[in-house]
């Protein structure tokens, strides 16, 4: 399909584990993610969520089977041309924000764009117009020390779109949240992903929040099936 911006293809993961042996954490896992389509993948703590998601932005290498961004075979390329791929095409969101603290919150949006060579000015006015789509612009001249748990994941929402990526990965992006707050921060992750039209493979415990998704995936004994 010409509009899947996310696939991997037999992806296996294996891991040594000293007299262990060998752990198998992903085994043969397909995926692909559509234009503008919105996955949840849930799993157990520990099941390979974490493996998964750094396998699919190219952040680690498959042992076996394929990553194509784009339409593009990534998996297997020099280091240079993943690096260069994450940075055009994919954005990260954690758990926690990990925002830079001696910069305000614009300025956290500010910079990854400029370090892709965007001017100032329109690396500026895109940053206030992310913080503006998650409700936060009047907070753009705060530190991330000054501002809620919830502000500061609205911003790093922003820093992950800021360089307009295909898709955003996003792993247990709530789960530092107390329930009512990270119930709103998602509407406005949510919000954030329908209004540029990217993909979104979210990670998350959070059952309610997945259900609200365009699908749900699940990963079980390092396979990945529909729940």
């Amino acid at each position: 399909m010409n509009d899947v911006v996310l696939r991997l293809n037999g992806v296996e993961k294996v891991y040594k584990k000293g007299l262990a042996g060998e752990v198998h954490v992903l085994r043969g896992v397909d995926l692909s993610l559509s234009k503008g389509e919105t996955v949840a993948l849930v799993a157990p703590s520990g099941a390979g969520k974490s493996t998964l998601l750094h396998i699919a932005g190219l952040l680690d290498a498959p042992d076996v089977g394929e990553v194509s961004v784009g339409g593009e075979v990534l998996s297997g390329r020099s280091d240079r041309r993943r690096t260069n791929a994450r940075r055009r095409d994919v954005g990260f969101v954690y758990q926690f924000h990990h925002l830079l603290p001696e910069f305000s919150a614009l300025e956290n949006i500010v910079l990854p764009q400029m370090a892709n060579g965007v001017s100032k000015s329109v690396a500026e006015a895109r940053g206030m117009e992310l913080l503006g789509g998650v409700g936060v612009a009047h907070r753009a001249g705060h530190r991330p020390a000054a501002l809620s748990g919830g502000e500061q994941q609205r911003v790093a929402f922003c820093r992950a779109l800021a360089n307009t990526p295909r898709v955003m990965l996003a792993d247990e992006p709530t789960g530092n949240l107390d329930p009512a707050t990270s119930d709103q921060v998602f509407d406005a992750l949510m919000a954030l992903v329908r209004n540029t039209g990217l993909s979104a493979l979210v990670a998350t415990h959070n059952m309610e929040l997945a259900a609200r998704m365009d699908r749900v995936v699940r990963l079980e004994d390092g396979i990945l099936v529909n729940a």
